[in-house]
């Protein structure tokens, strides 16, 4: 088939060569694709201009698409996103027309977080495509929850066991509070699912952290002070530099990572400076 994997961090992140996405995916080069993404986790695919269809067309050749969260939870007042953008796109950029944003979570720093892990049955994957990219800042990173987990010190690993988090879903990863949600005064009665804090991928069987967002994390049965206390030391675990990739965009990058394993961040940009990503997800399974 000429596909090349190339690894890019030290326990996770791979380049995938030779794989035309412009072209719908048959299913021998689908299979390679799938068995080096449970490998690295997040796979890179450099130069690929794409129309909005071949987007979904690649994401198809995977599995099933998912709706944006907008679409999932019915959130009304979001941004003005073009009639021209299909309904299966999630549009993530600080530009505005007309005064209006016409994508998701502007230039500010978009903390560590697993995508749309406040619903109750989140995507299994998430697939990114850069249309326009600052000149500096904006990069992604990325982090190894199965690592993360397996390296968890005995002490933290007996307390977090066997435990649920909730997942809020009143603000986004950019500190925003989502339309039509309270500010919330009480992590304990925050809106939001209950998933398990250690997760078994339903493809590789293998456990990993699954903490969502460390804003308004809350462990089931704990006082506030005893939460606080456990993810304040499981975070400061889960992020060391070893367990972290760091990708610098460059336009027609497509990068898809697997939310069932993986947390991400992206880094604060220019506000004058224009950024336009499209985003597709594919369905996932209730986490267990």
């Amino acid at each position: 088939m000429g596909i090349e994997t190339v690894p890019l961090g030290e326990t996770l992140g791979a380049e995938i060569r030779g794989v035309d996405l412009r072209h719908r995916l048959d299913e021998k080069v689908a299979e390679a694709v799938r068995t080096a993404w449970h490998e690295h986790l997040v796979l890179l695919f450099r130069g690929a201009p794409l129309s909005d269809q071949k987007l979904i067309d690649f994401t198809l050749g995977l599995g099933d698409l998912e709706f944006p969260p907008s679409k999932i939870l019915n959130l009304a007042g979001g941004p003005a996103i073009g009639s021209d953008i299909p309904s299966e796109i999630n549009v993530i950029s600080n530009v505005k027309e007309n005064g209006k944003p016409i994508g998701h979570l502007g230039a500010s720093e978009a903390t560590w977080h697993t995508d749309s892990a406040f619903v109750e049955v989140p995507p299994a994957g998430s697939i990114l495509h850069a249309l326009e990219v600052p000149p500096s800042g904006g990069n992604t990173s990325f982090l190894n929850m199965y690592a993360a987990y397996e390296t968890l010190p005995d002490a933290l690993r007996s307390r977090i066991d066997g435990k649920k988090i909730k997942h809020d879903q009143t603000y986004t990863s950019a500190g925003g509070r989502r339309h039509g949600y309270d500010a919330v005064t009480d992590i304990r009665e925050a809106p939001g699912p209950w998933h398990p804090a250690v997760r078994t991928h339903p493809e590789t069987g293998r456990k990993a952290l699954y903490l969502g967002r460390r804003m308004n994390g809350y462990v089931e049965d704990l006082s506030v002070e005893e939460n606080e206390e456990l993810l304040d030391a499981i975070w400061e675990h889960v992020l060391q530099p070893k367990f972290i990739w760091e990708h610098k965009w460059s336009v027609g990058d497509v990068l898809m990572w697997d939310n069932r394993c993986v947390m991400h961040r992206r880094e604060a940009f220019d506000d004058s400076s224009r950024r336009i990503m499209h985003r597709t997800q594919l369905a996932g399974d209730r986490p267990s």
